[in-house]
Formats: C-alpha cells, sequence, structure tokens
C-alpha cells in the first residue's frame, strides 16, 4: 500500500512538472498546509515563502491549469487567491477565437462568470478560457477554465457566460509558483 501511495504521488508529481514546459519562467513546488477557514474566501496557504524566491502576485498553477496568485507572503510560507474567490478577476481569452474577456470568481469553487459580453459574441459552451497574457500577470496561454453555460436574456444587450475551472481548485497537496526573474510585477489584479 506504501510503495502504491507513493508511485501515485511521483506520477503526480511528474504531471504537474511536466504541465510548465511552455512557461518561460522557473516554477517552485511548493505544499499546500492550509485551507481559508472562512467558507466565502478562497484562499490557501503553501509551506514557500520570500526565502525561497516568491513575491506577493506570482501565478499559481496546477497541472490541469492556473489556480490562483500570492497575495501575501512571508519569509517561510505564502497565502494565495483562488480564481473563483470572489474578489478575483483575471484576464482571458477564447482558445478557439482569440476572444478577450475578464472572468470573474464567483464564490463557487466550480465556477466562473464572464459578464460583459455582447450578445451576439461568438462563445460556445465547451470552448476553452485561456490567460491571455494581458498584464504580465499570468503566462500567456494556460487553460483556466471550459465554458458550461452562454445565456443570452431576450433583449440583452450582454450574455452570461458560466464556466468551470480547468484545476482541481479544492484537491490536491502541491502546487507550483512561477518565478519570474523579473522584479517589476505589476500588482496583484483582484
Amino acid at each position: 500500500q506504501r510503495l502504491s501511495s507513493a508511485l501515485a504521488e511521483v506520477a503526480r508529481y511528474r504531471t504537474l512538472l511536466n504541465s510548465v514546459r511552455d512557461v518561460e519562467a522557473e516554477p517552485v513546488v511548493a505544499r499546500i498546509t492550509a485551507l481559508s477557514p472562512d467558507a466565502a474566501r478562497h484562499s490557501i496557504i503553501l509551506d514557500k515563502g520570500t526565502s525561497d524566491g516568491l513575491r506577493e502576485g506570482q501565478p499559481v498553477l496546477s497541472a490541469e491549469g492556473l489556480m490562483g496568485q500570492l497575495v501575501l507572503v512571508g519569509e517561510r510560507s505564502s497565502a494565495a487567491i483562488l480564481i473563483t474567490d470572489g474578489a478575483h478577476a483575471l484576464p482571458v481569452e477564447v482558445n478557439r477565437s482569440g476572444l478577450r474577456a475578464v472572468a470573474e470568481g464567483t464564490g463557487d469553487i466550480n465556477r466562473l462568470v464572464i459578464k460583459h459580453l455582447p450578445s451576439a459574441t461568438d462563445i460556445r459552451v465547451g470552448d476553452l478560457l485561456v490567460s491571455s497574457g494581458l498584464g504580465g500577470r499570468f503566462p500567456h496561454g494556460y487553460p483556466v477554465a471550459r465554458v458550461t453555460d452562454v445565456t443570452v436574456s431576450p433583449g440583452a444587450a450582454f450574455a452570461l457566460v458560466q464556466a468551470a475551472p480547468t484545476s482541481a481548485l479544492d484537491r490536491g497537496r502541491h502546487v507550483l509558483v512561477v518565478v519570474r526573474e523579473s522584479d517589476d510585477l505589476p500588482e496583484p489584479e483582484a
């Protein structure tokens, strides 16, 4: 049983490390040590900090996609806000068409929304949303979510788009933090 558990852990590490091949930065593997005790907030505590090269605003990734960003960094630990937190928003683009938008957290661990797309916009259920790279915060082209619903009310000027994160935000023990050499990071997005 221990061998089986160890082999599964190695497979998860390998998948995690292989997921950042195209990201032009040095990844730091961090272990999730705690979750936010506040049910209204979606954040995690990591076992790495400034002594490991981490700084506020750096992206947090899983093997499946973007998870969030660092918002508070101490010497040996840090806190990250998840993309589904109601106070978080990030620039995305539709992988199929290149359409740019802003995906916002809803407070539901399984749902993001895009609120201000014209009702005639070409976006479909099943479309993959990836990070646009605009603003320089998140790596371009990293998976964020998959569109699950597009609602256009009769006579409405805007569509309401719902999407499910590609990362299992409530599962796993390890994440990658993208550490860039540049100190000129933009302020954390909220």
